[in-house]
């Protein structure tokens, strides 16, 4: 017999809480709304009226179902009216001992066979579940902020969940207008896990001085096609709830990639937490890191030579533009199109100096200056680049540069994740696509870039920077010896 699912109560009426109690209600379901106080409860109704309000000035709901949608509400400060609700959603803050205590609460106050949910965005739920006496009915149902407008929800089971639960909630879920994926119960889950080990990554370039602020976030939007930056998004999530969200994942993991970067360590200390401060990524002071220096004097270019795979393409946009093909000794500028450390070639040629290094990516050209790169050269061949109307972004030589080297341990991450058994390659990317806004999932992405180029890529990172996660996942690697060519072909 399936579920049914009438009244539904929601603990913790902040933002996120307002937001879903305002989904729930808008779906036609009744909702309890339980805050701590008075003051809170008189913050979460109008949260919630701000938000139906909202909706309805841009013509997603009418005065009508705004007046129905709070009409379904009841706010109340205490726990005992959640008696007989048929689902309770937790949605207090990510502190393990409050969620632990709330839980064992309700256990005590609901009925037997109400389902409770937490809306936890990286937290054990098999944990949470542990502090009651119904662990098989205890689950995790985490929608993403702001919860009216997110369309997904991750529907978290664990070792124990009752048979059957974890798709009558992903069927609530689509009742309530959202697109559900279901997943194991694993830190950070699908969304967090892969998205915050990026972020953090990111951070973590920045401060090896692979490129800038500026640049990274440009690299990452023009050259991947991500709707933000990974600093911009930093700043947008709080870089102290990432912060708090890569210790949950450490925790779990012990893998340093996880662990967060000094740098949002040390921004958070200093209380620079992104909007929620007024200050964060965005207002830290570019110190020049990865920027080629201002040279003495320009050089002026009237000859170029182009080297490496794509070089007759590139040298014919260049002489279309006005720039002669020269001589690699005599040239005075060379470009080698790489998307590998360029050193090697510039130590074999008579004015190692004059030798750049360029990766295409997108609208993105990567600029990479070797430790003998002359800052005029670098500089010159950032004019060359913005003649063609591509976006320069100078960069160190290491392996990956910037793009590749964000986007392929991300990909590795969502191999791994499904090599684990814990989470579909559908749900995956549907989770990407709508959690984060990306154009494409993870094994979309993959399909697109080539799954031998990725391993090679990924050995490539392994062998620059030593993170056994950067070492190709191990379903990746039979993969591509036997041949196969899209990851959904195994």
């Amino acid at each position: 017999m399936a579920r049914e699912f009438g009244t539904v109560g929601v603990v913790g009426l902040g933002t996120m809480g307002a937001g879903i109690a305002e989904v729930f209600a808008r779906a036609g379901l009744g909702v309890v709304g339980v805050e701590a106080d008075k003051a809170a409860l008189a913050r979460g109704r109008d949260h919630m009226r701000t938000s139906l309000d909202r909706a309805v000035s841009r013509g997603r709901a009418t005065e009508a179902e705004r007046d129905e949608a709070l009409g379904r509400v009841r706010f109340t400060g205490s726990l005992d009216d959640l008696r007989d609700a048929d689902l309770v959603v937790e949605a207090i803050p990510e502190i393990m001992d409050l969620k632990s205590a709330l839980f064992a609460d309700l256990d005590r106050i609901c009925g037997p066979g109400t389902v409770l949910a937490t809306n936890t965005s990286s937290l054990s739920v098999t944990a949470i579940a542990a502090t009651t006496t119904r662990p098989g009915r205890v689950v995790g149902m985490h929608f993403f902020n702001p919860a009216p407008v997110m369309r997904l929800v991750e529907v978290v089971g664990t070792v124990v969940t009752e048979d059957g639960l974890t798709g009558a909630v992903a069927a609530l879920a689509r009742r309530l207008g959202r697109t559900p994926v279901t997943v194991g119960d694993r830190a950070g889950f699908v969304v967090n896990r892969l998205l915050l080990a990026y972020l953090n990554h990111a951070a973590t370039l920045l401060e090896l001085g692979v490129a800038s602020q500026d640049g990274i976030d440009v690299a990452m939007r023009q050259g991947a096609g991500l709707p933000m930056g990974p600093f911009a998004l930093l700043d947008l999530i709080g870089l102290d709830t990432s912060a708090e969200i890569c210790e949950v994942l450490f925790q779990e993991t012990r893998d340093r990639v996880h662990a967060p970067a000094p740098i949002l360590r040390e921004l958070v200390a200093g209380g620079l937490l992104g909007r929620k401060s007024g200050k964060g990524f965005a207002a830290r002071r570019e110190a020049g890191t990865g920027a080629v220096p201002a040279p003495a004097s320009k050089l002026r270019v009237a000859s170029v030579h182009v080297m490496g795979e794509g070089a007759e393409e590139l040298s014919a946009r260049l002489t279309a533009a006005g720039f002669k093909a020269g001589d690699p000794r005599e040239a005075d500028v060379v470009i080698s199109l790489s998307r590998a450390p360029v050193v090697g070639h510039a130590v074999r040629l008579p004015r190692p100096e004059r030798l750049v290094g360029l990766h295409l990516a997108g609208e993105v050209a990567e600029i990479v200056s070797t430790v003998l790169t002359a800052p005029e050269a670098a500089l010159a061949v950032q004019d060359l680049i913005k003649v063609l109307g591509l976006t320069p972004v100078p960069c160190a030589d290491r392996a990956g540069y910037v793009v590749e080297a964000l986007t392929y341990p991300y990909l590795n991450d969502a191999v791994r994740m499904y090599d684990s058994g814990y989470a579909s390659m559908e749900d995956i990317d549907t989770a990407m696509r709508l959690g984060c806004g990306y154009p494409a999932g993870p094994f979309e992405t993959l399909d697109t870039l080539g799954l031998a180029v990725v391993r090679d890529g990924l050995r490539a990172l392994y062998d620059e920077y030593r993170e056994p996660s950067f070492a190709p996942a191990p379903l990746l690697d039979r993969l591509v010896a036997v041949g196969v060519t899209s990851i959904r072909d195994r």
